[in-house]
């Protein structure tokens, strides 16, 4: 495609470095920001720019946050006592999105997979088992992708955990097998974690 404006070609390449944004779709991002006023795009890059300097990660449940506690560790009605282990931020959002889970989260931020060299210490697992012991969890549930690396993830926490007298579910299979938990369908998702079956190894 033969673009104008070397700024817009350069402009459209930047938004095609973002997930699931082909060329397409880039180029009507940016000529629809070419026709703001210039205001409104200082204001859309100020908000991008507060989110690379502001945002972080939430000291207890590794939620992204604009405090040191994101909001859901903070809120006093939700149930400490039950932990949801999600794989990454997105997950959070999907089942808070369900409307049916008012327990708290641990976000793993990867998934343990030796084919990629990723390993329990390069994700959150051990401040995890810290956090089960220091803040005597009742239940965690497993709400991670149905893949091969979702399941190591699981099988490793599970024997972790096992001196530890917890109740370990997992979703019920409401969930493709092989499937992304961020693309399932809030009904799915909301069913799956009211009907979480125990988890066993």
């Amino acid at each position: 495609m033969q673009y104008p404006s070397k700024l817009i070609e350069e402009a459209v390449n930047e938004f095609m470095r973002l997930p699931g944004i082909g060329k397409k779709t880039a180029t009507r991002l940016v000529l629809s920001l070419v026709k703001q006023r210039p205001a409104e795009i200082s204001h859309f890059s100020g908000i991008l720019q507060k989110l690379s300097e502001n945002l972080k990660h939430c000291q207890v449940c590794h939620n992204l946050t604009d405090d040191d506690i994101c909001a859901i560790c903070g809120n006093p009605y939700r149930d400490g006592s039950v932990l949801c282990i999600v794989e990454d931020v997105r997950d959070v959002l999907a089942i808070e999105n369900t409307g049916q889970y008012r327990g708290k989260y641990h976000v793993l931020n990867g998934l343990i997979s030796p084919m990629d060299g990723i390993g329990p210490d390069d994700i959150n697992v051990n401040n995890l088992i810290v956090r089960i012991e220091e803040e005597k969890v009742g239940e965690i549930i497993f709400a991670l992708s149905a893949t091969m690396e979702g399941d190591t993830t699981m099988f490793y926490i599970s024997k972790k955990t096992q001196p530890m007298d917890i109740r370990i579910s997992t979703l019920s299979r409401g969930i493709a097998v092989g499937g992304e938990l961020e693309y399932a369908d809030e009904i799915t998702l909301g069913r799956s974690i009211i009907t979480r079956i125990p988890y066993s190894v």
